[in-house]
């Protein structure tokens, strides 16, 4: 590689905040390609700390992704070649969509060194762009739920905390792992395409119901963001919807009940009790092995009962008190502090063998007294 670009990577090496540098273990990435393509790439590639963009190469100095880069402080050349020259480089992504350039990079081999382009990468970056715009409807679906919380953000930091955290577990730990299995099946496509078109034809059949399973997980992931009717404030419409997604993705089937009025309700008890709901079909889902689970809400003049029951394998719930990790784990903590927060209280029944109960009871006040639930 060139005196200059080495230049560059020192200082950009210097000045790189402490909190942005990467581990010994990120995976060192190259893009050749600074349009919509490269501009995608290092938008979300930038916010991973398991890959680190060590040079950018475009021939067009005004090219949109040119500006983002010396914002990020990556490297940035005119000549693609000093890209293939580096030797602290494991993955080179191309996405100029020049015939030239995917000729050379398909010519290019080298040990350690991975490279991706042609429609490959075109559909990788386009994935990309369009988890993009999802995050960015995601951020905005967030922004409206945070607004109410600010009515009580006092006492349910830690819960909003965790529910971050949660869902941020299901984008990583789902949706991008999907999405980047997708694009390594597709690479096979390409190969395959060559070698044998039918395995390539079914291939792609198989990449196609994936992908479609992909966005109905993406659809589920903003719908968990956005439960409830947020002009109205409805839960019992919520759980009705959630509970329907919830049988048609994990094939559970679910039965559910109501009686009372939820007018009398405060919007802070609906959301706790929906994201209780859900916190305990997430355990049913992950270790209760069941394939029923029964949900009745009744909310009474003084009182909101609530119980969730399985017919799953079941556990010892004193076993399973007296070891922190595992009531995390299984997500108990959770309900029980949620329960906590809105004035409540949670109990667990359980045995192994005879499935799982779960009983919320959350004491009422009217709207127009002073008290617990009007923040």
């Amino acid at each position: 590689m060139g005196a200059v670009m080495r230049q560059r990577r020192r200082k950009a090496t210097r000045a790189e905040p402490a909190k942005l540098r990467r581990s010994a273990s990120a995976t060192r990435v190259a893009i050749i390609g600074a349009g919509r393509g490269g501009t995608a790439l290092m938008e979300i590639f930038a916010e991973d700390p398991l890959v680190h963009i060590v040079g950018v190469a475009d021939i067009n100095p005004s090219a949109v992704g040119i500006r983002l880069a010396r914002r990020l402080r990556i490297p940035v050349t005119r000549e693609y070649r000093e890209l293939l020259e580096m030797e602290s480089v494991d993955l080179i992504i191309d996405v100029t969509g020049n015939p030239e350039v995917e000729q050379v990079m398909q010519d290019f081999h080298r040990f350690g060194v991975t490279v991706i382009g042609g429609a490959s990468a075109k559909f990788m970056w386009q994935l990309i762009e369009a988890r993009i715009l999802a995050t960015a409807e995601i951020e905005k679906t967030l922004n409206k739920y945070q607004s109410l919380y600010r009515l009580y953000v006092k006492e349910a930091t830690s819960a909003v905390t965790e529910e971050r955290t949660r869902i941020a577990c299901e984008i990583h730990d789902g949706l991008v792992q999907n999405l980047a299995g997708l694009n390594f099946k597709l690479d096979l496509c390409r190969e395959l395409l060559r070698k044998d078109p039918p395995a390539s034809e079914a291939m792609l059949r198989e990449t196609k119901a994936q992908l479609k399973m992909a966005i109905q997980e993406a659809r589920q992931v903003i719908f968990n963001l956005r439960p409830l009717h947020f002009d109205k404030m409805e839960l019992i419409p919520a759980l009705t919807n959630y509970l329907k997604s919830y049988e048609t993705q994990y094939h559970i089937k679910t039965e559910f009940s109501v009686s009372g009025d939820e007018t009398v309700l405060f919007p802070k008890t609906k959301i706790f009790l929906f994201r209780i709901v859900q916190e305990a079909l997430s355990n049913v889902q992950k270790h209760a092995q069941a394939d029923r689970v029964a949900i009745q809400v009744s909310i009474g003049r003084e009182v909101l009962k609530a119980t969730i029951v399985d017919n799953g394998i079941g556990f010892e719930v004193d076993a399973i008190a007296q070891d922190p990790e595992k009531w995390d784990h299984f997500g108990l903590r959770g309900i029980f502090e949620r329960a906590r927060l809105v004035g409540g209280e949670a109990r667990i029944e359980s045995k192994k063998g005879k499935g799982t109960r779960i009983l919320i009871g959350v004491p009422l006040v009217r709207k127009g007294a002073t008290g617990h639930g009007k923040n």
